[in-house]
């Protein structure tokens, strides 16, 4: 029998769907900015500091990452988290997109930002996970 204060301490099932599905939303809000050229202040302030885009690339799929694996409690496809694919995918299908926006340009060095942001999240979303379990 678990003792209240475990289960008071376990994410319930809907923090597991809300955040990474909140943050989602943020990710498409900011896509859409981006292909529509509707730049914001956020936008001019990443463009000042140096490799700004390829930081907010990998910070933000990193972020994506992290919570979709865990929403998704680190289910592993062939040892690799579910949505680690999900988001690599993703965003590998989101910059190839970027070819059919005047406002935006491919960048495969974008894609290699987005590869190590979300490589990154998910070893610190299993050193994390480890630790819990210990």
């Amino acid at each position: 029998m678990r003792k209240p204060m475990e289960a008071a301490m376990k994410p319930t099932r809907l923090k597991r769907i809300l955040y990474p599905a909140s943050f989602f939303a943020v990710l498409l809000a900011i896509i859409y900015k981006a292909d529509t050229a509707n730049y914001n202040f956020a936008f001019h302030v990443v463009g000042m500091i140096p490799y700004g885009d390829k930081i907010a690339h990998a910070i933000l799929y990193g972020i994506m990452a992290y919570l979709l694996n865990y929403g998704l409690n680190g289910k592993r496809w062939f040892r690799i988290e579910i949505g680690m694919l999900l988001v690599m995918s993703f965003a590998f299908v989101e910059e190839v997109s970027q070819l059919y926006f005047p406002s935006r340009t491919f960048d495969w060095f974008d894609i290699a930002a987005d590869v190590v942001g979300v490589i990154l999240a998910t070893v610190i979303y299993r050193i994390l996970k480890k630790n819990e379990k210990a």
